[in-house]
């Protein structure tokens, strides 16, 4: 259970500044309903450029309201100069702080901010395709975002990388790249793994203790950190049963986290035969 701090909880509780600004004079939307997570952000700015009201709308976990709560609370007597230096950092300092896994939730916010206000001095609105290239296809997280997160925030790993960005949180094909871009940010080599393939002539108790295990400790990690969750139900020679839970349950990209994620990497690590099925 993530811990949440006194002030995260009273943005959570009693947000501020909800809702919409009819005749708002910048408008910043990111995020996605099938990703989770969205924010709509509105600011109203005076002749001089400050800002004179802040308000959202947003669907998502108690850090995405705090965040969203924080933020308008943050930009508001700010002129949009002022406005575009606040950084997912500073709202997370505001609530005093945010779990690891929840960190995305103030990118999320910077990312709305700065949206609303490109839109308002008349630039283009980047989207993921424009700016830079596409590397989580679940959550629709390019390099530009990746790299960006790992610079503003001395992310280490790529555990970390998911955590702000939510790269790397679905299916996990894209955690190599993910490695790859840390390497290359950071002027590291990244480690070297030995080689994996099938073990060969496992027992049935084996074959379901080696599947359990690639599970319980690569699969549900990646699900939990954004509220989903997985079950092992059955095994049936080659055929696996599991269970979606959480917020994996009405996911639309449910079943390509089945069949890319889960069913390819026991296919890599258990059997080149498995086939991954949900029960029922």
């Amino acid at each position: 259970m993530w811990e949440y701090t006194d002030k995260v909880k009273e943005h959570f509780l009693h947000p501020k500044n909800v809702g919409e600004i009819p005749d708002a004079d910048a408008v910043g939307e990111v995020g996605s309903l099938a990703c989770g997570d969205a924010l709509r952000l509105y600011l109203k700015v005076d002749d001089q450029g400050r800002i004179t009201d802040a308000r959202f709308q947003t669907f998502g976990c108690a850090s995405a309201i705090a965040s969203s709560s924080a933020l308008t609370e943050l930009v508001k007597g700010k002129t949009l100069d002022e406005a575009l230096k606040i950084t997912n950092k500073d709202i997370a300092d505001y609530l005093g702080g945010l779990p690891k896994e929840k960190m995305h939730c103030s990118v999320m916010g910077r990312e709305a901010l700065e949206a609303a206000i490109r839109q308002l001095r008349g630039e283009a609105v980047p989207t993921p395709e424009l700016e830079g290239e596409l590397v989580c296809e679940c959550f629709g997280v390019t390099d530009v975002q990746i790299r960006r997160a790992i610079e503003e925030n001395d992310l280490k790993t790529a555990e970390d990388v998911t955590y702000y960005t939510k790269a790397g949180g679905g299916c996990g094909n894209c955690i190599p790249e993910i490695e790859r871009i840390l390497a290359e940010v950071r002027g590291t080599a990244p480690e070297k793994k030995a080689p994996e393939g099938p073990p060969k002539k496992l027992t049935n108790i084996e074959r379901i203790q080696l599947i359990q295990k690639v599970i319980d400790e690569e699969i549900r990690p990646r699900l939990q950190a954004d509220g989903g969750d997985l079950e092992l139900v059955d095994v049936d020679r080659t055929r696996v049963y599991v269970s979606l839970r959480g917020a994996c349950t009405h996911c639309p990209a449910s079943e390509l986290t089945l069949k890319d994620g889960v069913e390819k990497r026991l296919r890599e690590v258990v059997d080149p035969e498995i086939q991954v099925l949900e029960a029922n």
